[in-house]
């Protein structure tokens, strides 16, 4: 009997960045990918400048972890203000994916190897400024295979609600600028690790 590989995303930011809606989207994407998925967001005080988490939890085949994860595999991290409690979680092997032009400083060390992104730069690049957290998500399914582009652009499009819907082909273009950044997958998803 094969054991399932999961993968536990941590994603990290301030309320108001699209931190839940681009975990929404992972987790989508990778439900129409044939993916087993649990997610779970939090938030702080408040939802606006106060800090938003989410974890999205994806396997191959039946999920063993719940949501609230006490070790994981990535981390995304769309500002990292918060990100201080997130980094002691992080496991040797994977990744984390920052939007390097809102660091101010270094980030903490943790496991796991770093890709900076100019996330915020390539958002408005892309004419998608308020999109940085899309732009990573596209960076790390680039980075890591585990999900493909097409099954995010669907899951966004399922994930915005009818009074975002002109947001869309914004959306979509800071997706694809993301996957543009990253040369091809360094980091893959679904490599069998030893035991």
């Amino acid at each position: 009997m094969s054991t399932a590989i999961e993968r536990e995303i941590l994603w990290t930011g301030i309320g108001g960045q699209g931190v839940q809606l681009a975990a929404k989207v992972l987790a989508l994407a990778a439900t129409r990918e044939g993916r087993e998925v649990m997610s779970l967001g939090t938030y702080g005080g408040t939802m606006r400048g106060g800090n938003t988490d989410a974890t999205v939890v994806v396997a191959d085949g039946p999920i063993q972890s719940a949501p609230m994860v006490s070790r994981a595999w990535a981390a995304i991290v769309v500002h990292p203000r918060f990100f201080e409690p997130v980094a002691p979680k992080l496991r040797a092997g994977g990744i984390v994916v920052v939007d390097e032009d809102l660091l101010e400083g270094t980030l903490p060390a943790c496991a796991g190897a770093r890709l900076p992104l100019a996330a915020t730069r390539i958002a408005r690049e892309a004419e998608a400024p308020k999109a940085a957290a899309l732009v990573l998500l596209g960076a790390f399914a680039q980075a890591t295979g585990l999900v493909g582009l097409d099954a995010l652009e669907a899951g966004l499009e399922e994930s915005l609600p009818s009074y975002r819907r002109q947001t869309l082909e914004s959306n979509r273009r800071a997706l694809q600028a993301g996957a543009a950044a990253v040369p091809g997958v360094s980091h893959p998803a679904w490599r069998k690790e030893a035991a």
